[in-house]
């Protein structure tokens, strides 16, 4: 049988489990059984033994199980990161805020040190490394389970990694840096009956921030305030009910010019501010 085959098998069972992504869940796991690329799906076949392991994989999945724990891995920009229990899976959601973070590098050639909070798997740190060459890249992550996760996926890139609180973290750094870019915790704990099945494999602290989901981001907001020199940027993720609360969050007199921008899917997630006078 060819895998191409099996793919939209998988993608009907999927589909009749109402698993989210059926299609994109399908392909992923055939070559994960196969341990081939996706291009490669056209040609391969499929033997009886592989099939019984896409049937394993499957039942997994409909189980509730994260396709990525499954796999071991998440896709993330152009990057394919090792992922598991214990940390957050990065969404594609959060890919435009590196899009931003790059932007802004772009046009201040000058600027080249970026902290990360809450760095979870190291997506958005790993992407900036290598995107652009000559970053001074620093990251933080407090919890214990998440932090195997964070240096394998950004062994050998020469980032300052940090197991800590971000409250506490990178005083020596104090108005010195370019950029601080954040995907905080910041689900509210008031929906998280809401919350799909398969989200709750995350760890809560990845996702949840008291009761109106700003708790975290009130710490990122101290922390940015510290750690950014004039003109530097700002950059975070934040629940899509909270646009107006989160420019309030980052605005004067410690930042200015805060606003609200898309998620990949339109949705508005993300906030931009500088900190104190702008200067370009």
């Amino acid at each position: 049988m060819r895998a191409w085959d099996v793919v939209l098998e998988v993608t009907e069972q999927l589909a009749a489990a109402r698993v989210t992504s059926p299609a994109a869940d399908a392909r992923w796991l055939v070559c994960h059984a196969l341990d081939c690329e996706a291009s490669a799906l056209i040609s391969r076949d499929v033997d009886p033994a592989v099939r019984e392991r896409v049937t394993h994989l499957v039942a997994r999945r409909i189980a509730g199980e994260p396709v990525q724990h499954i796999t071991g891995s998440a896709a993330f920009r152009h990057e394919t990161l090792a992922v598991g229990p214990g940390v957050f899976i990065p969404r594609p959601e959060t890919e435009l805020l590196v899009d931003e973070v790059l932007s802004f590098l772009g046009a201040h050639p000058e600027a080249h040190r970026v902290v990360e909070l809450c760095g979870g798997s190291g997506a958005i740190t790993r992407s900036l490394a290598m995107e652009r060459g000559g970053l001074e890249l620093h990251v933080v992550e407090r919890s214990a389970q998440a932090w195997p996760w964070l240096l394998r996926n950004l062994d050998g890139l020469d980032v300052d990694c940090r197991l800590g609180d971000m409250a506490e973290e990178f005083h020596d750094l104090d108005s010195q840096v370019d950029v601080v870019v954040a995907n905080p915790p910041y689900v509210p704990e008031r929906v998280r009956h809401l919350l799909p099945p398969e989200v709750s494999r995350d760890p809560d602290e990845a996702l949840f921030a008291g009761q109106d989901g700003l708790s975290a981001l009130e710490v990122v907001r101290e922390v940015a305030g510290r750690l950014l020199r004039d003109g530097g940027l700002v950059a975070v993720e934040h629940d899509e009910s909270h646009a107006r609360e989160v420019r309030s969050l980052f605005g004067p007199p410690e930042f200015t010019g805060a606003r609200t921008l898309p998620d990949l899917t339109g949705r508005p997630r993300h906030c931009l501010a500088r900190r104190g006078r702008m200067v370009g």
